[in-house]
């Protein structure tokens, strides 16, 4: 996969529902103009009144404003375009990102270079580009595939992990009407136990564990073939013309339901390294 290696949340208003315009416009019309949409960064606005995700309550966004505003050196990991970090009225004297999509570290550089911030490109499961022990903070909204190994070796001691990671069988309602059925391990993966283990095996100490399952709602088949090609992770080799006939059935649902349902799961780990 090119950029993100997991599901990652839609963001779009809740509460809103399409248009009748798009209601009355034909799957082929909504799928055509997905398939030229641009997807690149880590923005949903495409989706608003297309698509709806619930928030979980604890609220990442300002957890991560409170925590880089009290730091010393912070790093977030796989940061996207840099979209929810700017959103912090305040960041670390010291702030650094990571991002491993080379059209998100540039709009990351392009967002997040003005406020100070140094921008890592670095190669998917590449090391934490900072010394041993040199963070106090280290974040990451959704990462692909947290190694708490490498997170625990770029913390000073007391410094803190905070995440917010996706979970298991996120979104794959929707994933297996397109892609087929997922095995037991498929779902499995992401498990919050898992990755509490491994924390603590890297010398982590969980301080904070909390877990949510969110409801999704996808309005016309546009928003269905835009998250695909946003997040090619949820159905591996996913084309329109490979998966036509599967994003035809989902749009027959859509119309006859209201909404294509489907929920994700997060969960937000506190830990710091003793």
């Amino acid at each position: 996969m090119a950029h993100r290696a997991d599901n990652s949340d839609i963001v779009g208003p809740t509460g809103k529902i399409p248009g009748i315009m798009v209601a009355m416009r034909s799957a082929e019309d909504l799928i055509a103009e997905a398939a030229v949409a641009d997807v690149d960064g880590w923005g949903f606005d495409w989706l608003a009144g297309r698509a709806t995700e619930e928030r979980p309550e604890w609220g990442y966004a300002r957890l991560l404003a409170e925590a880089v505003a009290g730091a010393d050196v912070a790093i977030d990991l796989e940061t996207g375009g840099g979209e929810v970090l700017d959103e912090c009225p305040h960041l670390a004297r010291d702030q650094h990102v990571t991002e491993s999509w080379p059209p998100n570290a540039a709009r990351a550089r392009q967002r997040l270079g003005p406020r100070g911030v140094t921008v890592h490109e670095t190669a998917p499961g590449a090391p934490i580009p900072l010394v041993d022990g040199a963070a106090d903070l280290v974040t990451s909204r959704h990462p692909v595939a947290p190694d708490l190994a490498k997170i625990a070796r770029v913390l000073a001691p007391g410094g803190q992990y905070l995440a917010q990671h996706v979970g298991p069988s996120s979104a794959f309602a929707l994933i297996e009407a397109v892609h087929g059925p997922t095995t037991t391990a498929q779902r499995r993966r992401r498990h919050p136990d898992d990755e509490v283990a491994a924390a603590e095996a890297a010398g982590l100490a969980i301080l904070e564990r909390r877990e949510a399952r969110l409801r999704m709602e996808f309005f016309d088949i546009g928003a269905v073939t835009w998250i695909l090609r946003k997040c090619p992770w949820w159905v591996p080799g996913f084309s329109i013309d490979t998966h036509h006939a599967q994003l035809l059935a989902v749009d027959r649902i859509i119309r006859r339901d209201g909404a294509f349902v489907a929920h994700s799961t997060r969960h937000l780990l506190r830990a710091r390294r003793q």
